[in-house]
């Protein structure tokens, strides 16, 4: 499927904080934890627990979560299909809803059971 600036926009537009349970409800579903949820959000943004509780509080947006993140160097390695998208086929110029869906990748992954140290990608030696 193609992403549309329509879609990019309704996702940037989305608070973060109205998603975040919808996420850890998923988890918790399937035995994981805020705690495994807040870790790999970390490894992907860089946003400790202090800081995502804010942005939580402050209801950001999307966009805004991500303007503020630092992207874990290895991000590019997230690949696969999230809601019918092929992450490494979205094109650069829709950069929130890439990011977005790289988020949900690692979350279902998290909640299929993936070992941690899998979801966490690191580079080929």
């Amino acid at each position: 499927m193609k992403v549309t600036a329509e879609k990019n926009e309704k996702v940037a537009n989305m608070i973060f904080a109205s998603i975040y349970p919808l996420y850890l409800n998923r988890l918790e579903k399937n035995g994981r934890t805020k705690e495994e949820l807040n870790q790999v959000i970390e490894w992907l943004t860089g946003f400790n627990e202090d800081k995502l509780q804010e942005l939580i509080d402050d209801k950001v947006t999307f966009e805004t979560f991500f303007q503020q993140a630092n992207l874990h160097p290895n991000a590019h390695l997230i690949k696969g299909v999230v809601c019918g998208y092929r992450i490494e086929d979205i094109e650069d110029e829709f950069e929130v809803y890439k990011q977005c869906r790289q988020m949900e990748k690692l979350i279902d992954e998290l909640a299929r059971g993936r070992k941690m140290e899998k979801i966490l990608r690191q580079e080929k030696k």
